[in-house]
């Protein structure tokens, strides 16, 4: 399958992954660990732009194909290895020649959501859309993450039991705590200065859920978002659907759910007292919402972290 419209094609889940890249379908329909180099020939099925619901980090050698990440291509210059978030726009050059080797280790937010680095993640700058230069890596660095990746294999190629996950999520967690310190050095001596649209959003977004604004001023408006990127509301919107193929109230709506998935895995807090936390007038507003883009209740998605 070869996505080339304007309108990125949205990947919901790690088997419609597999199924699109013709792979046997994943140990675990959480997370999937893919070599590469299996993907030589069927690797002209991920061209086009794509949204993907589940985060990524790869490791991409001999990549030869231009990738745009938001709206700025990504450099691969010196760097090997990338980090994506749920529901960020990656687009591949179509007239691009690709080959590749390395491996994609892929997983569902709901997969660490009941542990400590559901939240740490967050706090990990190389999975922003202001970074837009691949990771470079020393052999010695390739060979402690290779390691690491080597531990994940062993685990998700074994028998399932009531471990398996906490092990992978811990080798997860160190394997970000070495790309953490890499990334460090590697940045270190940069200031940031690349702010686009999808950064900003992103910031806004974040801001405001994080001050806590929900229960004084209620749900964050496409007005308030767009006053606060000095643009009007329906110049956004159009130009977050040239580039995601959602308007601003989705975006808005996506954060929500995921701020709501967050807390409801987190805390006991009520259905009604995190509707209230998140803005919304009635909890019965919260929980159709809520639904509709999960398609279980805020109960049912609680009672399957428990």
């Amino acid at each position: 399958m070869k996505k080339q419209n304007s309108s990125p094609y949205t990947i919901q889940s790690i088997s419609e992954l597999h199924r699109l890249l013709g792979i046997p379908q994943p140990e675990h329909p959480l997370v999937s660990l893919i070599n590469l180099s299996d993907l030589r020939e069927t690797c002209g099925a991920m061209l086009g732009s794509f949204v993907y619901s589940f985060y990524s980090i790869c490791i991409k050698k001999d990549f030869q194909g231009k990738l745009k990440y938001g709206q700025n291509y990504y450099d691969f210059d010196d760097g090997v290895m990338t980090f994506f978030s749920p529901g960020q726009v990656i687009s591949t050059d179509a007239s691009a020649e690709i080959s590749l080797s390395g491996w994609w280790l892929i997983f569902h937010p709901d997969f660490i959501r009941n542990y400590p680095l559901s939240k740490k993640i967050k706090e990990y700058g190389f999975f922003s859309y202001a970074v837009n230069e691949a990771l470079h890596l020393s052999e010695k660095e390739e060979a402690v993450l290779e390691n690491i990746k080597n531990n994940i294999a062993q685990e998700y190629t074994s028998a399932i039991d009531s471990f398996s996950q906490d092990v992978i999520v811990s080798h997860m967690e160190v394997l970000l705590t070495y790309a953490n310190r890499f990334y460090n050095r590697q940045f270190i001596t940069r200031k940031n200065t690349h702010h686009d649209l999808l950064v900003k959003l992103e910031e806004v977004l974040n801001e405001y859920f994080q001050s806590g604004l929900g229960p004084e001023t209620g749900l964050p408006t496409v007005q308030y978002v767009s006053e606060k990127l000095n643009l009007s509301p329906n110049y956004l919107s159009d130009m977050l659907r040239s580039l995601t193929g959602q308007s601003t109230q989705q975006h808005i709506q996506n954060k929500l759910i995921e701020k709501a998935k967050e807390t409801l895995s987190t805390t006991s807090l009520s259905v009604s007292e995190i509707a209230y936390g998140l803005g919304f007038e009635y909890p019965q507003s919260f929980s159709k919402l809520f639904k509709s883009k999960t398609n279980v209740s805020p109960l049912e998605f609680r009672h399957s972290f428990n």
